[in-house]
């Protein structure tokens, strides 16, 4: 997941805040359409990955062990590092590319067993589409406070980058010495990954530059997926 990586600076592309209208209404819509496609290519995958004949092996590979998941989220992060890296990379649009793919395909298989769990314990089958829609509703409340107050979130970065370590140690220590983290930490997860959607549309308003609409759908995608999984526990801790 994203931790408010600043946006790849490149000399030969101007800022999309400085673009004229058309120039930075296409910048925009092109994101949004690639945050689109990104949300799709996700849930086609997951559609898959959940109906696969292994999908419980998988799930009892990935979090069996007492360490399971602790090399999951490892193995996640330096992935997400990659793709980003290459999201960012002015070198060529494939490469690019390749890292939205990568990253959707992480965030895919990573979701994996929680979604093979809330399958499992709701009774009516609606606690993932409900968490979608209420990730969705967020994501439209927080995107149109950026859109009309125009407001530049990018001084949120440190406070982002500091939660966002917090909250893997607290991870790591939760998963070490074996305790549950709680309501309050997943509220607190709740309000951090609101925090991403703000910090990243507003980067999409003033510190993307023209052409780097493949990184910033990236960043928008990472920040809706940390939302929609704390959401998702958040409503299977009460089913």
């Amino acid at each position: 997941m994203n931790y408010a990586e600043n946006p790849y600076q490149s000399p030969t592309l101007g800022m999309a805040a400085q673009a004229d209208v058309e120039q930075r209404a296409d910048f925009i819509t092109k994101t949004y359409l690639h945050l689109a496609g990104a949300i799709v290519a996700f849930v086609a995958l997951e559609a898959v990955l959940l109906n696969m004949p292994f999908t419980e092996q998988l799930v009892e590979t990935m979090i069996g062990g007492q360490f399971s998941w602790l090399i999951v989220l490892g193995a996640f992060m330096a992935v997400s590092w990659i793709a980003n890296s290459w999201a960012l990379s002015g070198a060529s649009i494939g490469k690019q590319y390749l890292g939205l793919c990568l990253y959707v395909v992480a965030e895919a298989v990573i979701f994996v067993p929680l979604l093979w769990m809330a399958n499992s314990i709701s009774e009516d089958g609606n606690i993932i589409a409900t968490a979608a829609v209420t990730t969705l509703g967020l994501l439209c409340v927080l995107t149109a406070v950026v859109f009309l107050t125009r407001a530049d979130f990018s001084f949120l970065r440190s406070i982002l980058m500091f939660g966002g370590i917090a909250a893997i140690g607290l991870i790591v220590c939760g998963i070490v010495f074996g305790f549950a983290l709680g309501p309050i930490f997943t509220y607190a997860m709740i309000a951090l990954a609101c925090g991403y959607i703000l910090y990243s549309t507003s980067n999409v308003l003033h510190h993307y530059r023209i052409g780097q609409h493949v990184a910033a759908s990236l960043a928008l995608f990472a920040a809706v997926a940390l939302l929609f999984w704390y959401i998702l526990r958040l409503f299977m801790s009460r089913d």
